[in-house]
């Protein structure tokens, strides 16, 4: 159950690496991606095809680059982030005195 939650943290996380590298460095190809994070080119690719999917980046003759929605969701990003860091938290099951079985 956990397991696959792990997963699609770690595939998010990777996304959003990749897409500050497209921030810090546009343009920027799959390749140079890969070499500076450690990802296969074919996860790298993949992280690609699901931003230019949320138009986020879109491609160019030299690598990929931000578009006009990228600064609002990088705004809107941490707020997101913190709301789903609470619903976790709710979700913790602590101070149980005894769980019988």
């Amino acid at each position: 159950m956990i397991d696959r939650l792990e997963k699609e943290v770690d595939m998010l996380e990777r996304h959003l690496q990749v897409l500050k590298m497209v921030i810090e460095n546009e343009p920027i190809g799959i390749v140079k991606m890969s070499n500076e994070t450690g990802y296969p080119h074919h996860k790298v690719r993949y992280s690609l095809r699901v931003l230019e999917e949320e138009n986020l980046i879109e491609p160019s003759s030299q690598g990929a680059i931000k578009t006009e929605r990228t600064a609002e969701f990088v705004d809107e990003l941490d707020d997101k982030l913190d709301d789903i860091i609470d619903k976790l938290d709710g979700m913790k099951i602590e101070d149980v005195a005894e769980i019988e079985g």
